[in-house]
């Protein structure tokens, strides 16, 4: 399978408003260079077209790696992942300060399974609010 080709990449970013979709990190604030996601991975036969492509952090895409599914910690279930070419985020996560809370139980099995709220990335969160930069 092909990598994306860059007009498909500039997409995913354009769409993303430079912002990881999954945890909302706005891509100008990272020291690290943004990748682009396969929400279903090329070895559950995802493909490399933009309707499969995220924007997403690197702590976000290396926690995610290949998985499309978790266990909602609420019921204990196996559930899909957040998608975010078919799921609306504020359907599926909330703010609560520098927390992102599940509303939804792919919401909570993606933010258990990308560590969103890992206490160093919620630190870097609290520390963008503070200088006045919105998270969402």
């Amino acid at each position: 399978m092909s990598r994306p080709n860059p007009a498909v990449i500039h997409l995913v970013r354009e769409r993303a408003g430079e912002r990881c979709e999954y945890c909302h990190f706005p891509a100008a604030h990272s020291g690290l260079p943004f990748q682009i996601d396969h929400i279903v991975a090329r070895k559950h036969e995802g493909t490399s077209d933009e309707s499969n492509l995220a924007l997403a952090c690197l702590f976000c895409n290396s926690a995610k790696g290949p998985s499309i599914a978790g266990i909602d910690p609420a019921s204990g279930t196996v559930v899909r992942l957040f998608h975010p070419r078919r799921d609306v985020w504020s359907e599926h996560f909330e703010w609560h300060g520098a927390w992102v809370r599940g509303r939804s139980p792919e919401g909570r099995a993606t933010i258990q399974v990308l560590r969103i709220n890992d206490a160093n990335a919620v630190a870097v969160r609290e520390s963008l609010i503070e200088e006045g930069i919105a998270l969402d």
